[in-house]
């Protein structure tokens, strides 16, 4: 079965095909995928690597975690579900309704 995994602080010239080139060297990639901003489009620093099985996840996890790539060094570890209810929740400061100073 799949294990996805987060990857912090990558540069963002990081590209999602450099990614997913990296972390076949741990083992099968399923997917490689960059976050970027809606708007601007330029990475948000932070991406998703899918690895094959549990025990190519725990050695990209083992190998590159704390490994300098680009200038920046990673963080990777397994990614954790979202929490229930919350996609479409208004962060403090957006999208709020009333409450408005006159």
């Amino acid at each position: 079965m799949a294990q996805k995994l987060f990857v912090g602080g990558l540069s963002f010239s990081t590209s999602s095909e450099r990614l997913r080139e990296m972390f076949s060297q741990a083992g099968q990639v399923e997917s490689a995928t960059i976050v970027t901003d809606r708007e601007t489009g330029r990475s948000r620093g932070f991406g998703f690597v899918e690895m094959a099985t549990d025990e190519a996840a725990d050695q990209a996890i083992t190998r590159f975690n704390g490994q300098e790539v680009d200038g920046r060094r990673l963080q990777v570890e397994r990614a954790k579900s979202p929490a229930p209810g919350g996609a479409g929740r208004p962060r403090a400061g957006r999208e709020r309704r009333g409450g408005g100073r006159w």
